[in-house]
């Protein structure tokens, strides 16, 4: 894999040129969305397809400070209400699923809270902080079935250390609204029902279908490097690749999914007794 020599590091800019820029992209999103050929996925359904694809469920808290204990409660709220819009959603045949034109804007008059985020490499807190853990566990479920992302936005900052880490690197995928979408389409010719839940302990996603598959899916990391970058601070690379697999185990296909480049907040070579948390 020849990799690419991209600079990581965070690019300062002046507010008016942030605020300029956000206005810009935000009503770019606006105008895509409206002018777009593709056919955007509405329709709920909540009587269950029968055949489950793939599901997995992420934990909703984490062990972090006292301090910080409201905003994971906020974040729990936030994730309620975004699973609202999305659970149960539909996606037909060459149907399009947008997170955030599904979701909307989240904002306080409609029961929002502040949650923590990432900005820049550091932890900020701001209106409907947290819904990153939806986008990246749909963006997990959904490369272990045919569907194809068409659009995903990956961390800029390995946030923690592997030390029970049960996915790979690079795994998820970010968003910031309207314009770090995430969206999904149905290449198959068979719909495709997405079922959400906000549970006690962890947020619960699965997709679902009509006619039962005749392959499977796994995942497969290659090419992960970790390296020193020569102005100081240590990078993190990798490609992740989806295998179609035949019910017997055989390879049919691979495809890659996600290729992956971020600053590490944290030294190489941690002790294995850190725990890892849960970034947005």
């Amino acid at each position: 894999m020849q990799k690419k020599q991209e600079d990581l590091r965070t690019k300062k800019r002046s507010d008016i040129r942030l605020m300029l820029g956000g206005w810009y992209y935000t009503w770019c999103r606006y105008l895509a969305w409206h002018t777009t050929k593709r056919q955007f996925a509405s329709e709920h359904g909540q009587k269950n397809y029968p055949y489950v694809c793939f599901q997995h469920k992420s934990l909703l808290k984490r062990n972090l400070t006292k301090e910080e204990e409201v905003y994971q409660e906020n974040k729990i709220v936030n994730l309620r209400l975004a699973v609202e819009k999305l659970d149960g959603i539909i996606v037909y045949p060459q149907e399009t699923l947008s997170y955030w034109k599904t979701i909307g804007k989240p904002t306080a008059s409609k029961g929002y809270r502040e949650g923590m985020m990432l900005k820049e490499g550091t932890i900020v807190y701001g209106i409907g902080g947290g819904l990153c853990q939806l986008s990246n566990l749909l963006f997990w479920i959904t490369i272990h079935t045919p569907l194809e992302v068409v659009e995903r936005h990956r961390h800029g900052y390995d946030v923690f250390p592997d030390a029970n880490r049960t996915q790979p690197f690079g795994s998820g995928a970010t968003c910031f609204y309207p314009y770090g979408d995430l969206m999904i389409v149905n290449p198959t010719q068979q719909p495709f029902q997405l079922r959400l839940h906000v549970g006690k302990t962890h947020l619960h996603g699965e997709w679902r279908m009509l006619h039962p598959l005749q392959v499977r899916y796994d995942i497969a990391e290659r090419n992960h490097e970790m390296r020193r970058e020569w102005w100081g601070g240590y990078s993190r690379h990798n490609q992740l690749y989806r295998l179609t697999l035949s019910q017997e185990g055989t390879l049919l296909e691979e495809q890659l999914v996600a290729e992956n480049h971020a600053m590490m907040m944290y030294q190489p070579l941690l002790d294995a007794s850190v725990k890892d948390g849960q970034s947005c």
